[in-house]
């Protein structure tokens, strides 16, 4: 628990107030004290010692993501820049001295686990700092009282919070990014980072939205929609694929909405990227809405069928009533979820749908469930998110007039059964696929690939198949997934066109990195110094000295401010 000597403050600015005394004052004073000799102790290189574990930058730091891809690309840049600036990052969290607890809101177990992390986390005397949609939705939560909180839009910053909680001081930051007064996309795409995966970059192409629905508690930390420009996007795609990246994904709280509010689209986009996959690399795409993606039905189906590109569309229905859909504000009927549907199937063969259903929403009626239910029957998808109703606090749908428990759990069953009734890969045993190697399968048994339409195809385990295209005879389908037999006679194709970086190692830190023969520059590593105005700070000799970046630069503000 935070201790009473604990204080809080808002903002990180806020450390430095005009009541405090100024450097004149400070000598004025010092010319009152009398110096005082100190009987050198024994323990003095222990006590030295201890002063040293104090300095930020020293400590290790455990990372516990939550949630959606977005929420891990944000952890994988918070990672990356506490590594860069000293910190060593670690997968015990018993051995950590500080927790960082990236949390997501959209269900209530997962804000459950994120609250009881942070209890366990101050039981063990952690440092804690809390980043993700949680906090920035409801930063006055008990539970929070005293925490350091990282903004969502403020993972560029991390290094500076953690550096004011190891010192014992509770810093929140949760101001929007701005240009002119538009909202930005978030913070820079070029920070450092450490992949989870160094074969799979994840690229957050617009964060928030344009929707309000009911029960709906991300809108509330993410907001309204705000998108990266493509040329960002292109150039964070170019840099990945030099640092071996064989696979990118898409992300945001909807990707169909991209480029709305700076003049473009989502389509645009894409053929922009495709043009820098190398070949025998991969793009996938993240969750859409129905009703921004119905207006580029046409392009979306060409470039589904790229071959650079998984033929996979995340569409949400969440039901198929359209009197749900209304309490809902999905502001789309189930004919546009069809016609969407329906057009990919017939330009997209062989495509894959991905939907999410909620089970017992407010006002859901027998007949209205039931509608849900034949539709499944009827597609039959591959892939189907079933998700009991949870009130989120401070949503719409909190207030409405709740379907019993009992009923809730009744009809998450009965779909989950209907789900489980069918096989949707037995028609492809015997087929030759071509399969992108990127992960381990969870019981470390087999590598985990996918083919064209980003089904799972589990192959031998064998270090060369790692990062390669290969190819494979279908010889068993599974619920989920499918295992591939390689072929004889093929040779892996390795798409990437640079070795990968190595599990743990900062993306981005690189000065210069040879792709194809050509010397190529990566991205620079973040400024050694902090420019405030004219004045600049060296930030390794502030961490030396046990200042934090973010206090001496208020510091020097304040100073600039009354005497120059």
């Amino acid at each position: 628990m935070p201790s009473a000597s604990d204080s809080l403050i808002e903002d990180i600015e806020d450390m430095v107030s005009s009541g405090d005394p100024t450097p004149h004052e400070r000598q004025s004073a010092r010319k009152n004290i009398i110096p005082r000799s100190r009987k050198r102790k024994e323990l003095l290189s222990n006590e030295e010692l201890q002063a040293e574990s104090l300095i930020p930058g020293t400590q290790k730091v455990w990372m516990k993501t939550w949630g959606c891809s977005h929420n891990s690309s944000d952890g994988e840049y918070m990672a990356g820049q506490l590594a860069a600036s000293g910190y060593k990052m670690t997968d015990d969290p018993k051995e950590a001295d500080v927790w960082l607890l990236n949390s997501c809101t959209v269900k209530n177990p997962a804000e459950d686990h994120f609250r009881n992390s942070i209890k366990k986390a101050q039981e063990q005397q952690k440092k804690v700092v809390v980043a993700g949609c949680v906090p920035q939705a409801q930063p006055r939560m008990d539970y929070l009282k005293g925490l350091s909180i990282i903004g969502v839009q403020q993972i560029d910053r991390v290094v500076e919070v953690v550096d004011e909680a190891v010192k014992g001081h509770s810093v929140r930051l949760l101001g929007q990014k701005k240009d002119g007064g538009r909202k930005l996309g978030g913070a820079r795409l070029d920070l450092p980072k450490i992949r989870k995966n160094p074969l799979i970059e994840i690229i957050s192409i617009n964060t928030g939205c344009l929707n309000a629905c009911t029960y709906c508690k991300t809108k509330h930390a993410r907001g309204d929609l705000a998108s990266y420009p493509i040329e960002e996007l292109v150039e964070r795609a170019r840099q990945s694929f030099q640092e071996g990246v064989c696979e990118i994904w898409l992300t945001s709280e909807d990707t169909g909405a991209y480029g709305r509010d700076i003049g473009t689209d989502l389509p645009t986009l894409l053929w922009k990227l495709v043009e820098e996959i190398p070949d025998g690399a991969m793009l996938r795409l993240g969750m859409t809405n129905p009703p921004y993606i119905l207006e580029h039905l046409q392009e979306m189906a060409k470039v589904l069928n790229h071959p650079r590109v998984y033929a996979f569309l995340h569409v949400p229905v969440q039901s198929a009533s359209d009197s749900v859909l209304m309490d809902m504000k999905r502001e789309y009927c189930i004919d546009d979820f069809k016609r969407v549907v329906d057009f990919l199937k017939e330009r997209v063969p062989g495509v894959t749908i991905a939907t999410d259903i909620i089970c017992g929403f407010p006002g859901e009626t027998e007949e209205d469930f039931q509608e849900t239910v034949e539709l499944v029957k009827h597609y039959q998808f591959p892939s189907l998110f079933i998700n009991q109703f949870y009130p989120r606090p401070g949503t719409p749908a909190a207030k409405m007039d709740q379907v019993p428990a009992h009923v809730k759990k009744q009809r998450t069953k009965e779909l989950s059964q209907v789900f489980h009734s069918y096989n949707p890969y037995d028609h492809k045993v015997g087929e030759r696929q071509h399969v992108l190697v990127t992960e381990e399968s969870f019981d470390a048994q087999y590598y985990v690939a996918h083919n064209k339409f980003y089904e799972q195809v589990l192959v031998p385990k064998r270090a060369e198949f790692k990062g390669k295209m290969i190819e494979v005879d279908i010889y068993e389908a599974g619920k989920h997934f499918m295992k591939g037999k390689p072929v004889e006679d093929s040779t892996p194709f390795t798409p990437s066109i640079a070795a990968p970086l190595q599990k743990g190692e900062v993306s981005g830190l690189m000065q210069k990195q040879e792709v194809n023969g050509v010397k190529e520059a990566a991205a620079a590593p973040p400024d050694p110094t902090l420019s405030i105005g004219s004045y600049q700070l060296d930030r390794e000799v502030l961490r030396k000295l046990g200042i934090g970046v973010a206090l001496a630069a208020a510091i020097l503000a304040l100073i600039v401010e009354k005497f120059y």
